[in-house]
């Protein structure tokens, strides 16, 4: 190229020892010859560091481009560690296994946001003070009485969450522990009664106050189900497989909502915003309502004798098929293990359905066929939920609302995290312009097209 060849060290310490070792990562610029040092941290090198690779120094620099963030890390964080191509979820480095063997969702909870299993103290007072944070105020029953009667219950989850920060304003105040504290409290324990209050508009029924004398998952059952009855008792084989189904939502790394809550949450809002943010990401259909889609699926099989045809279908690319696979999971997802084996209990517990016999028969032609097998198409955790929370007798609807009320712990504990981490800035993506440059105005008068605005006309009244 005619330029002479170059080695720059991209490190502003230790440049000496970097190029010494083995810690860094060569990069040549081909446009000028000049090779590069990147230090590796992490197996990871910054993206800031490719900033200084320049053709000339009024450029810009070089910057990765990466749609939807498929390999580039945003954070560090201890909370929840993901081995896809091995099938491994841990919380704090304890196997999920474990925790959905022996643990209850309050004290994953507790796990997530305070970093390590509680004494029996501190269980205590934890699970006390989510109990009787669960009412909320009067005035947002009047919230909620505002929406249409069809209205869906994730989006009334979603507009009432937002609704919080109007009723607790010094959630704002970041730097307090006591407002901090308050606010983990108030959403882990408020969100299963906006869920349930939502529900209940839904159906046109009265709305059920919290019964502090339940569990966490007994109220929830409790303010969904309760009619005329003085004390509503759940069968407990539901409400374990409820809790176990919590803790396998609770948090799952960065995936969609979550980066939504640290993305805007690191603009400084308020938590309840924030959470919010994270609700309004899961009401998407890509990332909430896999489980919905399991559902329909399986009622297009209508039979087990047609699974077979259904799987060939599949092979020839006529049918999908819902709730195999995962954008992190190479091998069964771990979960989706562990809710299988509770689901046989719930199905003893309520009424037949013949939707359980067609998943397990096409659960089991899937997995003898290398046709799935070798693309790594295994269940997932959506395969059977769908399946479980309508044998519970919870509709379609629903099902989004309750992956919310677990995954509502995870989100906060990634916020305060994220609140804490020394690297924390507000997020602000690059982007490639594609656009032109330099146009000129030009005057309306001498302006050419067409005669109408692209599009579909607006047919809705008030559109």
């Amino acid at each position: 190229m005619g330029t002479e060849e170059k080695t720059e060290v991209l490190a502003p310490e230790n440049a000496s020892d970097l190029a010494a070792s083995k810690e860094s990562l060569t990069v040549t610029d081909n446009r000028t010859g000049r090779s590069y040092e990147l230090p590796i941290e992490d197996d990871t090198v910054k993206a800031m560091d490719l900033r200084q690779i320049k053709v000339h120094e009024s450029d810009f620099g070089m910057m990765a481009f990466d749609p939807a963030f498929t390999n580039t890390a945003s954070c560090r964080s201890s909370i929840t560690f993901i081995d896809g191509e091995a099938g491994i979820l841990e919380h704090r480095g304890i196997p999920i296994e474990q925790l959905c063997e022996h643990s209850t969702y309050l004290e994953v909870a507790y796990l997530l946001v305070f970093g390590e299993l509680p004494t029996r103290p501190q269980l205590e007072s934890w699970v006390h003070d989510v109990t009787h944070h669960t009412f909320v105020h009067e005035d947002i029953k009047k919230f909620l009485t505002g929406f249409r009667y069809d209205a869906h219950p994730m989006g009334m989850l979603l507009a009432s969450t937002g609704a919080l920060s109007t009723f607790y304003p010094d959630a704002n105040k970041l730097e307090d522990p006591v407002e901090r504290y308050l606010a983990t409290i108030r959403m882990i324990a408020k969100i299963p009664t906006l869920a349930a209050f939502s529900y209940r508009h839904n159906m046109g029924l009265p709305y059920s106050y919290p019964d502090n004398n339940l569990s966490y998952s007994e109220n929830f059952l409790s303010m969904m189900f309760k009619m005329t009855e003085q004390n509503y008792e759940p069968d407990p084989r539901l409400t374990r497989a409820l809790d176990v189904l919590f803790i396998l939502h609770a948090d799952h790394e960065q995936n969609c909502s979550t980066s939504a809550v640290r993305g805007v949450g690191s603009s400084d809002v308020d938590p309840y915003s924030a959470v919010a943010a994270g609700i309004a990401a899961l009401y998407g259909r890509l990332h909430g309502g896999a489980n919905e889609a399991v559902l329909t699926m399986l009622r297009h099989i209508e039979s087990v004798d047609n699974v077979p045809d259904y799987l060939q279908k599949v092979k020839d690319r006529e049918e999908k098929l819902m709730g195999f696979g995962h954008r992190v999971y190479k091998n069964y997802d771990p979960r989706a293990r562990i809710i299988k084996g509770h689901a046989d209990e719930v199905f003893e517990a309520t009424e037949y359905n013949p939707l359980v016999e067609i998943a397990t028969e096409l659960e089991k032609r899937a997995l003898d066929d290398e046709f799935f097998t070798s693309r790594k198409l295994y269940p997932n955790v959506d395969f059977y939920s769908g399946i479980i929370y309508e044998a519970m007798k919870i509709p379609p609807d629903m099902f989004t609302v309750i992956f919310a009320i677990p995954r509502t712990s995870g989100w906060i504990a990634q916020w305060l995290e994220m609140t804490d981490d020394p690297d924390k800035k507000i997020s602000r993506p690059r982007q490639i312009y594609t656009g032109p440059r330099e146009a000129d105005y030009v005057p309306i008068a001498e302006r050419t097209g067409g005669d109408t605005i692209s599009g579909p006309p607006a047919t809705r009244p008030g559109a």
